[in-house]
């Protein structure tokens, strides 16, 4: 039976993919304020801190190496099922363990797992979602994920930071990310066993400029997540408060990731990818201004939009482009240039807290943006030059 629709989408595997990352987003947005906020009862410093959580970001790193070796080796959806359980296991080891000695590889091996899964579930979803509607589709599954990861922080202000029992929460949930996975059809990426490997360095040279994009999208998104709540409570908000700046940032992902993969759609990928790049220049350079105020929280709420935006509108274009093999390079080299991002992103962060106070936070990260808004200007000045000689 052919499940395609005239948009040529397969909802069986559709749903099945964004089921399953849903359920690692929940248990990840559990996760960044709660071992933020457990290391800084700790008394470890805010450069130590980043540290820590620029671990995932390695992880994802190494992950990139790897996933498409492991999954045209052992097929996509086997692994997809030994690390949603294998990172259901570091959940619980985290408070076994409660330690920066033993924090640190446990983070590593965490970015590992999530990261395979993520790039794999999004290979599936464009996969599984081409024709007019990728944009939305694409702004679906991101609101998907951010919807759950939302949810995440709210378990952390109602359970508190000194138990297993959100480690435990996290955990279950995670265990269940295998009933969507095991859904999902084996032919679920459009390609076939027989086809070549393709490695993500052989992917790089294909799409350099959508990867740097990604790679700066993820300095903010690493940064964001590692630090928004510890920057907010060193501006006097409450640590139940503070974790729930995480859902605030999460939410704007919730209620704009459609609209923007409609405008997508609709206009220009590229253009719409540059406006998300300058709304969330401009929520940065507003953040301390506002943090003190009722005003952060629609001002969070439109930055994760924009932040993430960038992140939806580079998916839907890697759709475009790209199939079977080359899909898995191009999610693997995602989650690559992710990590790479992210974990400057988080370091940076932390140290320009440490060496300038907590509005270092947000000003290094503009920072960032500005310099890459001003190369693609200068990049597009030079391109209209060329058309007009």
């Amino acid at each position: 039976m052919n499940t395609h629709t005239e948009d040529n989408i397969n909802w069986r595997n559709l749903i099945a993919a964004c089921a399953a990352v849903c359920v690692f987003a929940f248990s990840l947005g559990e996760m960044f304020p709660l071992l933020a906020l457990t290391m800084r009862s700790w008394g470890v410093s805010e450069t130590v801190n980043s540290l820590n959580a620029a671990m995932a970001p390695v992880g994802i790193l190494i992950a990139g190496l790897i996933i498409p070796k492991l999954s045209h080796s052992f097929g996509a959806k086997p692994v997809a099922i030994v690390m949603a359980l294998a990172t259901a296991t570091v959940f619980l080891l985290y408070p076994t363990f409660p330690s920066l000695l033993a924090w640190f590889p446990l983070r590593l091996a965490q970015g590992v797992f999530v990261a395979t899964l993520f790039a794999l579930s999004e290979a599936w979803v464009l996969a599984n979602a081409s024709g007019r509607a990728r944009g939305r589709v694409v702004g679906i599954y991101a609101t998907c994920i951010s919807a759950t990861f939302g949810v995440g922080p709210i378990i952390v202000a109602w359970t508190g930071i000194g138990s297993y029992l959100p480690f435990i929460i996290g955990a279950v949930v995670l265990c269940l990310a295998t009933i969507p996975i095991s859904r999902v059809s084996t032919d679920a990426t459009g390609g076939n066993e027989d086809d070549p490997h393709v490695s993500i360095f052989a992917f790089f040279a294909k799409a350099p400029l959508l990867l740097v994009a990604i790679g700066v999208h993820a300095m903010f998104d690493g940064g964001m997540l590692a630090l928004l709540a510890v920057y907010g409570a060193q501006m006097g908000m409450s640590e139940r408060v503070a974790a729930l700046t995480i859902t605030a940032l999460s939410l704007g992902n919730v209620f704009f990731q459609i609209p923007i993969g409609w405008i997508a759609d609709h206009t220009s990928k590229r253009k719409t990818m540059i406006g998300c790049f300058l709304v969330a220049a401009l929520c940065l350079a507003l953040l301390p201004f506002a943090i003190t105020t009722i005003f952060v929280w629609p001002l969070i709420l439109v930055s994760g939009a924009a932040g993430f935006g960038i992140y939806t509108v580079g998916l839907s274009e890697l759709g475009d482009r790209f199939r079977g093999p080359d899909l898995i390079a191009g999610t693997s080299a995602f989650s690559t240039m992710w990590g790479f991002g992210a974990l400057l992103g988080s370091v940076i962060c932390g140290a320009a807290m440490d060496l300038f106070g907590p509005h270092g936070f947000p000003a290094v990260l503009f920072a960032v943006f500005v310099v890459f808004i001003a190369a693609q200007a200068v990049r597009s000045y030079r391109q209209a030059g060329r058309v007009v000689a």
